[in-house]
């Protein structure tokens, strides 16, 4: 491989500085791994160089900042060439001529070049160095190649041929290369061509390069020439890099790092070639070059045909190589011409240069390119006071602005010059005269014959006037020139600007010296066909027409109806969509209603006569706004479409024909299908045939039976054949028949790309390397209650070109490392993301900038700086719902797209770990499901249960309940004072729903829930009380449990049961009103339905307390104070009443100070409602899912851990049997601690002391209340 190192051979001579920090950080300690190289802090242009001593073949560079310091270029150019005063800046992908640095001192870090340039010198630039700590400009660096070069020298009039062996060359495939430089605009590099009709021909043309290539013959008749075009400002005088290699019809044409591929026209696969290729031109005797062609003037190196090198074989003289005519030698070195360009590349750029004092002449003469609209050319002040001139563009426009005191400001404009290319300004001024000529063009040049006087100042300005230290007066309006200059000349003296700077008589601010540096729209970094506007560091993409938008002509629209709905858009018009987003396709419009509808233009009958099998008639059907491509690829990615289709015959048969069908349809891909509407695929028949319908049962078809008039018609529902491309109709060529057919709009619903996982489990999908190239969009829905985790993530081998998407609570995180070091995108939004609803993220990466938005909240937008490069060469598989370190993201994702494909993620879906089809979490087959109305979270890989809604708590909603003994009550206030009227009718108006609890309660609505059991009778289970006469109570006999309610005067009685429920069984009791309604459920029973008495208003005013247990109130009804002593004796749980939960109030009160009073023996229990369970541990709180243990999984349990836990549990046993054969004579002590639920039948509350079970522990026996 070509990876020699370069550098540490070097002597010290070959290096050279601009300056040095001291002797420890002279040049020639740049070395990788010496000790390196620092400018002095004064330097305001530093820069090494390098002499090579020999050309070389460049192929990658490596930095490291100075040794053991804060000292480290971030960001440097590289420039090179094959003298050490002409420099050719090393352009990457994208335009920059920036190439990313180090972030440390230690750390090498190495850029390869995307395209292998060949150079002699090197200078190294710094862009950028670490501040921080006192650090400062440091680096050493290593350049790896190999030699590499064979030169030719071509001044137009001469040229060499190579001769095929035996006169002919026949090829399937070809490969060429060569360099090339040139100042020249046209000319021909390589020619041949075949006597029958095949050539191919390199040449420049306008700055750009053109390969045009034909495979045709005239004998055939067929036009097979193909051109293709790469690369703008090739006239530059620097080192180009071409190949050209070809495969039967495919060919590539690679310019430097651009590369244009093509499929030639025509048939053939072989290029047939006669007797000769020309390289550099065609001069044959009679003939000095093609017609309308210039020959090629300048340097080529390494020319190879097909692993012939041409330059070899013409220095060594080889018969089968040839001159030109009268030439009898070529030069075999480079002869550059003496010219140094200047790039203007700063917003503070200028050169100023010394003049001849007081002459009457003035002459300057200069040549500049430029895509900048407006810029100062040039500018100087006369002697004597006698005004200023100012050269200049405007709008592309030369202007000429002559100032002079007492007389008009004379303006000229002429020219359109900002296309990038040379152009010679000569400019020329005497009194009361001045000209203009414009590359050369003497022919017509530009005057001005206005009376105004002539004495040259000292001084001209060229790119913009000096900020700081203007002395002369330098004043102008327009903006600084961007671009560059060359040749320039004062009073027909060249300004040489090395000796100038030297001897100080000139200033210069944000120069290149010996480059032109501009860069250009080659290759077109706009997407979709968009124009790319140029400017002197940066580009403008303008997207009109061409269906996107964006800064690279990369957003899109939705890609269907469906994804408009899911992102909000319910109602029905006129929609744009693009089903491949960013792929080749463009936006077309469609109807939207439940559908989408695209109609054509064959909706109308159509009548067709006079066809026949052998000569049919031939429908096409052409859609609206969309191409056929485009209408393809919505049915594509749809899940259900139809076409309706319709034939109307008189004496015209569809398929009723042993061979080729009569009439058919021709659907995606071209192919025929001859089934009709309402039928099935490959069954031959009509809609009619398969509901056994039709005229004639011996025809599949009712237009087969050929009588007078019928038809077929019906829907075409195979999504895969659809759309309708064409009709064709053969059977209406006999006497008197003829047919109409109409064809309906394509209807499609659904979205097929919307597949939904489901990621329950720490797991990650792989997919192919994403491969985006220069923009990236990635777009996807999630849905979670995990607070964090990476979404995606693709990444090389060494973690150094990265993209990452990822959850943090309340942000989406866009990370990227894709060529200048690791950047973010976060967007913050103001409510958490992760509340199990569906999201919307969309995330796009190109050479402007990086944008992230997250539903419809604003985007978040990172811009780059100009001349920024990015680079997403990724080699590693695409990981879905983690990264490499396994930051799992557990949920729901749904619609992911790369660059517009879509991301088979059903295609992943592994049960066992953890991947499930749809969105279905751990609540889908809870193993303990969520208790009395609480609401299921879903973790994914756990769940929890929300009891905030319900009366109860605990893991499952399943615990909170009291145990009331003999003469205890429990009182919940629910308001201190009663609600007025006012109040009252504010609420029933405002908010009349029954299920409004703003207030606390609805007076028109009561919801009672609980549970209870007891072995004793009678007892007040619950009683709420109010301001007034109103209450509700239940009550528990031996034999019945009855409701009691009172609304105003009447008191309404209502059995629940007559069953004995004072079993010590828990039970269960709802109860609940809607104005004169009451339904009641005791247990599991049906539900019963009661009615109030019609007439008074239903409304339960102004509730005041919830009492259980007993009541405590000073005035309550003799049947409620029959029931009410000596209390319950038993447990209680669940209690809810509307929104107030008492118990739950009480032992997890929320509130300093709950308003629950209680007296007597009132503990927490759970009534044995239901039995105790362990909780599922979530993996996030796992010990062994966290960063102190790697997971350990079940079926891979280490030796080491079996004998560790043996060896503890032989130990705890062996402490335990001596603890108990210690201490069992000790007696025992007293516990509140609760005691082990023994059945589901107790009554008595966990918290419970101990029964007295063996006869020495009379302390802690306690009476049965007997019933």
């Amino acid at each position: 491989p070509c990876l020699d190192p370069l550098i540490s051979p070097l002597y010290a001579s070959s290096f050279l500085a601009s300056s040095r920090y001291n002797f420890l950080y002279s040049a020639h300690f740049a070395k990788i791994y010496s000790s390196g190289w620092s400018p002095s802090p004064q330097d305001r242009q530093p820069w090494m160089q390098i002499d090579l001593g020999k050309k070389y073949r460049i192929m990658a560079i490596a930095t490291q900042g100075t040794f053991n310091s804060y000292d480290w270029v971030t960001k440097y150019t590289l420039l090179y060439g094959d003298r050490p005063d002409a420099w050719t800046p090393y352009v990457m992908k994208g335009g920059n001529m920036t190439l990313p640095g180090n972030w440390n001192y230690y750390q090498v870090k190495r850029n390869v070049f995307h395209y292998a340039f060949t150079a002699k010198h090197l200078r190294f630039l710094p862009m950028g160095w670490n501040t921080e700590n006192g650090g400062k400009i440091g680096v050493r660096l290593e350049v790896y190649g190999c030699p590499y070069s064979y030169v030719m020298q071509l001044e137009g009039d001469d040229m060499v041929a190579y001769s095929f062996p035996g006169g002919r060359m026949r090829t399937l495939q070809d490969h060429y290369a060569l360099n090339f430089k040139t100042l020249e605009k046209d000319g021909v590099m390589l020619y041949s061509e075949g006597l029958q009709g095949d050539s191919i021909m390199l040449e420049l043309k306008t700055g750009r390069l053109y390969l045009h290539i034909s495979l045709s013959s005239t004998v055939h008749n067929t036009n097979g020439m193909t051109t293709l075009r790469v690369g703008n400002l090739l006239d530059t005088q620097h080192w180009h890099y071409v190949t050209i290699r070809r495969y039967g019809r495919e060919v590539n044409l690679t310019l430097d790092s651009q590369t244009e591929t093509a499929i030639l026209n025509g048939d053939f696969n072989y290029l047939d070639l006669d007797k000769q290729i020309y390289v550099g031109g065609v001069i044959e005797k009679d003939l000095p070059h093609l017609p309308g062609k210039f020959n090629f003037r300048g340097c080529m190196e390494n020319v190879f045909i097909n692993g012939i090198n041409i330059i070899y074989k013409t220095k060594y003289q080889d018969p089968d190589v040839r001159l030109a005519p009268k030439k009898k030698k070529m030069h075999y070195t480079c002869r550059d011409l003496l010219w140094r360009p200047l790039t203007f590349a700063g917003p503070n750029n200028y050169l100023q240069v010394p003049g001849f004092f007081r002459k009457s002449r003035l002459a300057v003469k200069f040549k500049f390119r430029s895509w900048d609209y407006t810029g100062l050319l040039m500018f100087t002040r006369f002697a004597d006071e006698l005004g200023s001139l100012e050269l200049g563009l405007s709008e592309g426009q030369v202007n000429v602005t002559l100032t002079q005191p007492g007389n008009k400001r004379l303006r000229f404009a002429a020219y359109r010059l900002n296309d990038g290319f040379w152009h010679t300004v000569d400019l020329a001024a005497k009194d009361n005269l001045l000209t203009i000529t414009i590359d050369e063009d003497e022919s017509s040049p530009l005057k001005i014959t206005n009376p105004f006087m002539v004495r040259t100042g000292d001084r001209y300005f060229f790119g913009g006037c000096p900020k700081t230290n203007n002395t002369a007066r330098c004043v102008t309006k327009l903006a600084r020139f961007h671009g560059c200059m060359q040749q320039i000349f004062i009073d027909d003296e060249p300004v040489d600007i090395d000796v100038m700077l030297q001897r100080k008589w000139g200033r210069y601010t944000e120069l290149l010296l010996g480059t032109c540096g501009i860069t250009d729209c080659s290759p077109n970094p706009c997407e979709h066909e968009g124009r790319c506007i140029q400017s002197w560091n940066d580009f403008l993409c303008v997207c009109n027409n061409t269906g996107y938008k964006g800064e690279v002509c990369h957003n899109v629209y939705r890609e269907s109806c469906e994804a408009y709905r899911l992102n909000g858009k319910y109602w029905s018009g006129n929609y744009t969509i693009d089903p491949d987003l960013s792929g080749p396709l463009k936006p077309f419009t469609v109807y939207s209603r439940a559908w989408t509808i695209i109609d054509h233009d064959r909706i109308d009958s159509t009548k067709v006569t006079g066809s026949s099998v052998d000569q049919p008639y031939i429908g096409d059907l052409k859609y609206v706004n969309a191409s056929w491509d485009e209408v393809t690829a919505l049915a594509n990615t749809s899940l259900y479409c139809e076409q309706w289709i319709e034939f109307s015959c008189y004496k015209s048969r569809l398929y009723n024909t042993p061979a080729k069908p009569y009439t058919y349809w021709i659907g995606r891909d071209n192919v025929s299908y001859a089934y009709w509407g309402g039928s099935f695929p490959e069954s031959g028949k009509c809609g009619c045939a398969i509901n056994q319908t039709c005229t004639d049962s011996k025809f599949w078809c009712n237009c087969d039976a050929d009588y007078r008039q019928y038809s077929d018609k019906g829907y075409l529902m195979y999504r895969d054949h659809l759309p309708v491309r064409r009709l064709v109709i053969g059977d209406t060529n006999r006497t008197g028949s003829e047919a109409h057919f109409s064809v309906g709009p394509l209807r499609c619903f659904g979205d097929s790309i919307w597949n939904t996982v489901a990621i329950t489990k720490p797991t990650y999908m792989t997919f192919p390397t994403f491969k985006p190239g220069t923009s990236a969009d990635i777009t996807f829905h999630f849905r979670t209650y995990r607070t964090s985790g990476v979404f995606l993530e693709n990444s090389d081998d060494h973690l150094r070109n990265f993209i990452r998407i990822e959850l943090n609570t309340t942000e989406v995180i866009f990370i990227f490392m894709v060529g200048d070091g690791i950047r973010n995108v976060t967007l913050r939004t103001p409510k958490a993301l992760n509340d199990n609803e569906w999201h919307y993220v969309e995330a796009e990466l190109n050479v402007k900038m990086a944008r992230l938005k997250v539903d419809f909240f604003p985007p978040a937008i990172h811009k780059f700086p100009g001349q920024t490069y990015i680079t997403m060469q990724f080699t590693q598989p695409l990981l879905v719902a983690a990264n490499h370190t396994l930051r799992p993201y557990l949920g729901c994702l749904r619609g992911l797209r790369m660059n517009g494909v879509p991301i088979d993620l059903e295609g992943k879906v592994d049960e066992r770990n953890g991947i499930r089809r749809n969105c279905t979490g751990a609540c889908l087959n809870a193993s303990i499901p969520c208790r009395n109305g609480g609401q299921c979270i879903d973790g994914y890989a756990s769940y929890s249960c929300d009891c905030n809604n319900t009366a109860f708590d605990g893991y499952y909603c399943q615990l909170i309940g009291a145990f009331f003994d003999v003469g205890a009550w429990l009182r919940y206030d629910i308001r201190k004072e009663p609600i007025s009227d006012d109040a009252w009718w504010a609420n029933f108006w405002i908010e009349p729903h029954w299920h409004n609890f703003t207030l606390g309660y609805n007076t028109t609505t009561d919801d009672i829930e609980f549970s209870f059991s007891t072995q004793q009778t009678p007892a007040v289970l619950l009683y709420i009380s109010s301001f007034h006469k109103d209450y509700i109570a239940v009550l528990l006999k031996k034999d019945t449990l009855s409701l009691r309610y009172r609304l105003g005067l009447l008191t309404h009685k209502f059995q629940l049961t007559n069953r004995n429920l004072a079993d010590g069984f828990p039970h269960f009791v709802n109860v609940t009103r809607h104005n004169y309604t009451v339904w009641t459920q005791v247990d599991y029973m049906e539900p019963w339905v009661e009615r109030l008495t019609p007439g008074e208003i239903p409304r339960f005013d102004s509730p005041k307390s919830i009492f259980l247990g007993r009541v405590m109130v000073g005035d309550i009804d003799y049947d409620i104070q029959r029931h009410n002593s000596p209390g319950l004796v038993g447990c209680i749980s669940g209690v809810r009443y509307n929104i107030f939960a008492p118990l739950k109030a009480y032992f997890r009160p929320n509130v300093t100070n709950p308003p629950v009073t209680t007296q007597g023996y009132v503990v927490e229990s759970n009534c044995g409602a239901f039995p105790p369970v362990q909780g599922y541990v979530p993996w996030e709180d796992d010990p062994w899912f966290t960063g102190l243990f790697y997971y350990i999984h079940d079926d891979v349990t280490p030796p080491w851990m079996t004998i560790v836990t043996v060896s503890l549990m032989l130990l705890f046993l062996v402490l335990y049997g001596l603890y108990i054969y210690l201490y069992r004579y000790k007696g025992s002590y007293h516990t509140n601690e609760p005691k082990n639920l023994e059945s589901p039948s107790s009554a008595r509350p966990l918290t419970e002391t101990l029964r007295k079970e063996k006869k020495h522990l009379p302390e802690i026996q306690e009476e049965v209340p007997s019933e």
